[in-house]
């Protein structure tokens, strides 16, 4: 999907404080993302990413790649982690097992 149909089908909801990133893995798509990041930034939205990997991965792989550097600064809050059943905890808010953390980036 174009940013352009993106921005179009989200962008006119008044109750839109936000976006987040999430499914399969946003670090794979870093440079792609990062775009829409930019346009959402100039409209004053807010970034959340869910992450399989950890805050310290995605510190290690920043050093090594310039656009997970990139994606990584655009980001005000992490959830990071992979889902772990056996630690599965639906009372957490924003996580859905214990071994994720939420990080305030901004």
């Amino acid at each position: 999907m174009s940013l352009q149909k993106i921005v179009n089908k989200v962008y006119p909801n008044p109750l839109l404080a936000g976006l987040t990133f999430s499914g399969g893995e946003p670090f794979c798509y870093p440079t792609q993302l990062s775009i829409l990041a930019d346009w959402a930034k100039t409209k004053g939205l807010n970034i959340w990413c869910y992450s399989g990997y950890t805050y310290d991965e995605l510190k290690s792989l920043a050093k090594k790649s310039e656009p997970i550097a990139t994606l990584l600064s655009k980001i005000d809050v992490l959830v990071d982690g992979k889902f772990d059943e056996s630690q599965k905890d639906l009372t957490l808010k924003f996580r859905g097992s214990r071994n994720q953390n939420i990080i305030y980036l901004k």
